[in-house]
């Protein structure tokens, strides 16, 4: 696999805050972060732990990157900036400690998580170039996306304009879009999945709990995700199919013109009754045309959902142009 060369960003690689270090240096950086049993806690809110690795032939060592600083932290492993060393290619190596998927039981679904992202190609959906893994840890190499999460976009800035907000969901609609045709179910879509390149383009990322699901009538029954995105037919475990990314997107459209998740509440059940009884209420300030596209995602019946291949027509897309 060719990796190209970004002069710019081996430019920033060099600079003096982002030195290289070894992969010991960098762990000892590192603070652990205080994780309750099952969740993973992401500023204001809690996700589901992701489950997802491998042991398939390798296609780099360690030896062949250079390691620069750590880019975020989960559960089960790090992010690190690194550039390899042939190509001088700036990418991201997430680094996953098999010991702590193998105690949760998630290698299989790890497994997955690389079968299924490594063949998905589509400008607004995080590359993942391939992986390798030796005694103890596993290291996919990813796109490296210099602007981060969305989410840290959005705490920081506040609420987004419209214009720039419908960028941004008709991006994230034609990702979802190709997914579908791939036949796939991202099933956690929130802003700390998704990510933004130096240009400003979005970048969907961490397929943990993504499926691949051939046969569409197929319903799947799986509880996973993040609270404040999950659709009605998961919290009423009805069974769910590739129509909950669409809702999913809809709480996204609210989140980014509001600045938080239309069913957000301290209490976790009363989250999800929010959810299944679809109880919100948009703001006055948001655009007319902005709360059609946010109602017409966010409808209880699944199949009375607007289809995401007709989000980027949509008359607050074109709009804002």
């Amino acid at each position: 696999m060719e990796l190209s060369n970004n002069t710019s960003l081996n430019a920033k690689f060099h600079q003096k805050n982002n030195k290289a270090y070894n992969l010991k240096q960098l762990e000892e950086r590192m603070d652990k972060l205080k994780i309750e049993s099952g969740f993973e806690c992401s500023a204001k809110r809690v996700a589901l732990a992701p489950k997802t690795v491998v042991n398939e032939p390798r296609v780099w060592h360690l030896d062949d990157f250079e390691m620069g600083n750590p880019l975020g932290e989960g559960r089960f492993g790090r992010v690190y900036m690194a550039r390899e060393k042939d190509s001088k290619k700036i990418v991201a190596i997430k680094v996953i400690f098999k010991k702590e998927f193998r105690e949760n039981n998630m290698i299989e679904q790890l497994k997955r998580e690389v079968e299924i992202q490594s063949h998905l190609r589509h400008s607004n959906i995080l590359r993942l170039y391939g992986y390798f893994h030796d005694k103890h840890r596993v290291f996919l190499v990813l796109e490296y996306a210099e602007n981060g999460e969305l989410y840290k976009n959005l705490q920081k800035d506040g609420p987004f304009t419209e214009h720039k907000a419908a960028s941004y969901i008709s991006q994230i609609a034609a990702a979802l879009v190709y997914l579908q045709k791939k036949k796939v179910i991202h099933r956690d879509m929130k802003p700390e999945n998704i990510l933004l390149s130096s240009d400003g383009k979005i970048k969907i990322s961490d397929f943990g709990w993504a499926i691949h699901t051939p046969d569409a009538s197929q319903r799947r029954m799986t509880f996973c995700g993040t609270p404040d995105y999950l659709a009605p037919e998961m919290i009423k475990d009805m069974g769910y199919g590739q129509k909950i990314d669409a809702w999913a997107l809809g709480v996204l459209c609210y989140e980014f013109l509001v600045g938080e998740p239309p069913f957000m509440v301290e209490d976790l059940r009363e989250t999800y009754q929010k959810i299944a009884t679809v109880d919100y209420k948009i703001p006055d300030q948001i655009s007319l045309e902005a709360k059609d596209l946010i109602s017409s995602l966010l409808q209880s019946d699944p199949e009375k959902r607007l289809p995401l291949d007709q989000v980027t027509t949509h008359p607050w897309i074109l709009k804002n142009k």
